[in-house]
């Protein structure tokens, strides 16, 4: 579909951009959605390469863990471990929905910024 516009409204739309500086061109919508997507492919990229280093630290951890345990040196409560995973299941419920009304303040940021964090996180 193809809308002609006059040469009123044209000339009319280059006069009012005339002497304007880029930040008063770019609606502050448009740049939190150029900040938010390349902000977040940078952080997914490096959350893609970290969290390799994570995952080797954590299985390391956790043969040592089963090591310890099976020599007889490291005993388990399980009670405390099931209380303590109940705890933070809690806290998490608690955490989840104060994030989403954190998310609908500053939509169109975090969405540019998922967007990019996970292009990010898909190449590096």
């Amino acid at each position: 579909m193809v809308i002609l516009l006059g040469n009123r409204h044209l000339n009319g739309y280059a006069e009012g951009i005339k002497g304007k500086t880029m930040s008063e061109l770019i609606s502050p919508i448009a740049y939190q959605i150029g900040v938010g997507g390349v902000g977040g492919f940078v952080v997914g990229y490096a959350v893609k390469k970290i969290s390799k280093l994570v995952m080797i630290l954590i299985g390391l951890a956790i043969i040592t863990l089963l090591y310890l345990g099976a020599s007889g040196i490291l005993n388990i409560n399980y009670d405390k471990l099931w209380e303590a995973l109940s705890n933070f299941f809690v806290f998490l419920g608690d955490t989840v929905s104060w994030f989403a009304s954190l998310i609908v303040s500053v939509l169109p940021f975090m969405g540019s910024f998922i967007a990019g964090f996970l292009l990010g996180f898909r190449f590096g």
